[in-house]
């Protein structure tokens, strides 16, 4: 039987993808450049940006930005094949180029890397948001929440209350859109509000160095002994994670009111996105140096030595909460197509279903909800991810379609570009999972000592 995937993505992208939205709006004449820009950037501008600072504390500024660069580069060039295989496939969906390459299993598969990343990055987005407004504790130190020091210790100054509330009343109504394109503005306002936090993180560290109260970082890998060695091993999926946006790749483009600009689109938001990134983690390892925390936001929390610190502290918590509730819905919206291809595969497309479309709906959101009051770390959980699933949906499946090459069309740049992609992601995923789970011992070892 042919793949009704496919079959119903032609046909939504032949006519009208949705005719009017769940307003009742009119009709939909095709997403622009700049509203598709912006959706994938708040695709991949993510938690991961607060992780970057501390991979250059780790690596480097040197190898740090060369790195930022090239998972770039790896990231655009795996979005180009996927796209290219996708027309020579006639499929309009990530896991139906999956499928006709692969079959149904490999359609399955895809599918489930893309439900485990994205949840898994949703949950992270949740906590981070509860930690910012209401309360965290990192490194043993316990870290009062923006909104309980603004208001005090309230029923709904609480963790449980605050994600609760941002729950009903920011995610409900975002995540209950079913044109990606019905979130540009909010994307637009997600990307802003990083480029906020890139201005203010490098406009005090640029104050600071003037007067001089910080040196200069680190350029090159502090290895002093074979554990620090692998250990550098252990950025690479918090790289992977921060570029992961292949999920939505397709979602983008189907509404796209001229389908050839997603090359374009992709490339703008790839630069847009690394200009973004190196200079996160070089000012914010600036500034922090080796006090940089593995979440830069924990360093968001007392005086920076410069006029006004806590005001810009309160600015940037508030900033980054507010970004990351409008980067939930992009993420989540790519969650619920594979999530409803996974269960029905054969129904009419959800968008079409309203009853189908709210009920998964409200069990993800309950199921992403439940995780983030009760998962214990965040941060390991984020890295195994990131070394599992979001290296297989980012590089491995887009390499491995290329070499596969069912449709015959893969040149031999393609070829040469997809066993680097492959070797990268399978050698440095094995080594920072093994280096993970060593630290983990280890650490549980020490402590028990």
């Amino acid at each position: 039987m042919p793949f009704l995937d496919r079959k119903h993505r032609r046909s939504q992208r032949a006519a009208p993808l949705i005719p009017r939205d769940h307003h009742g709006g009119g009709e939909f004449d095709g997403a622009s450049f700049s509203g598709a820009v912006f959706n994938l950037s708040t695709t991949i501008v993510g938690a991961g940006i607060m992780a970057l600072p501390a991979t250059f504390k780790q690596l480097g500024v040197i190898p740090g930005v060369i790195i930022i660069v090239l998972a770039g580069f790896l990231t655009e060039k795996s979005i180009e094949m996927i796209l290219r295989f996708s027309r020579a496939a006639k499929t309009s969906s990530y896991s139906g180029l999956a499928g006709d390459t692969f079959s149904g299993a490999g359609r399955n598969l895809l599918q489930l890397g893309i439900v485990i990343n994205n949840v898994g990055m949703l949950v992270v987005y949740m906590i981070i948001i509860g930690d910012v407004l209401s309360e965290t504790w990192s490194q043993g130190v316990h870290h009062t929440g923006v909104v309980e020091e603004w208001f005090g210790l309230h029923w709904w100054t609480t963790r449980f209350s605050i994600l609760l509330l941002t729950s009903i009343f920011v995610f409900g109504p975002l995540v209950s859109f079913k044109r990606v394109d019905s979130l540009r503005y909010t994307s637009a306002l997600s990307v802003g509000l990083a480029i906020v936090f890139v201005v203010i993180i490098a406009g005090v560290a640029i104050v600071k160095m003037i007067n001089g109260s910080i040196a200069m970082p680190q350029l090159l890998p502090n290895v002093v002994d074979q554990a620090s060695f692998w250990k550098l091993f252990t950025t690479v999926p918090i790289l992977v994670t921060a570029y992961i946006c292949h999920h939505n790749i397709h979602p983008i483009e189907n509404e796209l009111e001229d389908p050839s600009l997603m090359k374009p689109i992709v490339r703008t938001s790839i630069t847009l996105c690394t200009s973004v990134y190196v200079a996160t983690s070089f000012f914010g390892f600036l500034l922090f140096g080796n006090h940089t925390m593995d979440d830069i936001l924990a360093n968001f929390d007392g005086d920076l030595g410069i006029p006004f610190s806590s005001l810009l502290n309160d600015i940037v918590r508030v900033s980054y909460a507010i970004h990351l509730m409008l980067v939930f819905p992009i993420v989540f919206y790519s969650l619920r197509l594979n999530v409803d291809g996974l269960l029905f595969p054969y129904a009419i497309p959800i968008v079409y279903d309203d009853r189908r479309f709210f009920s998964v709906t409200a069990a993800l959101m309950g199921f992403i909800f439940m995780g983030a009051n009760f998962v214990p770390s965040i941060w390991d959980a984020f890295q195994f991810t990131g070394a599992t699933a979001t290296v297989a949906v980012g590089y491995i499946f887009p390499a491995a379609i290329a070499l596969r090459d069912t449709r015959s069309i893969a040149t031999k740049h393609d070829r040469t570009i997809s066993w680097i992609m492959m070797f990268l992601a399978v050698s440095s995923s094995t080594v920072a999972i093994c280096s993970d789970m060593y630290s983990i011992i280890y650490g549980s070892k020490t402590a028990e000592a």
